[in-house]
């Protein structure tokens, strides 16, 4: 499945990450899915967060090296 988006917030310190992936899916339709990449541990707990109080639906996550890597589905 292709991503819509991809959002590199890698080398940024939280929130920034997030706010780029928010940024990044205001506007679009729902359903449309985006990529996070980011480096900042922080970033776990903020997508959690992110999705909870946007409506978003986290598809998956995971490590790519020092990556963490997010799919979020705008819901």
């Amino acid at each position: 499945m292709a991503d819509d988006i991809e959002v590199d917030g890698r080398g940024l310190l939280c929130p920034l990450p997030v706010l780029k992936l928010a940024k990044a899916l205001a506007g679009e339709p729902p359903g449309r899915v985006a990529l996070l990449l980011a480096t900042d541990p922080a970033v776990v707990r903020d997508v959690d967060v992110f999705c909870r109080d946007q409506g978003c639906v986290l598809l998956g996550s995971s490590r790519d090296g020092a990556a963490y890597v997010f799919r979020v589905r705008k819901g």
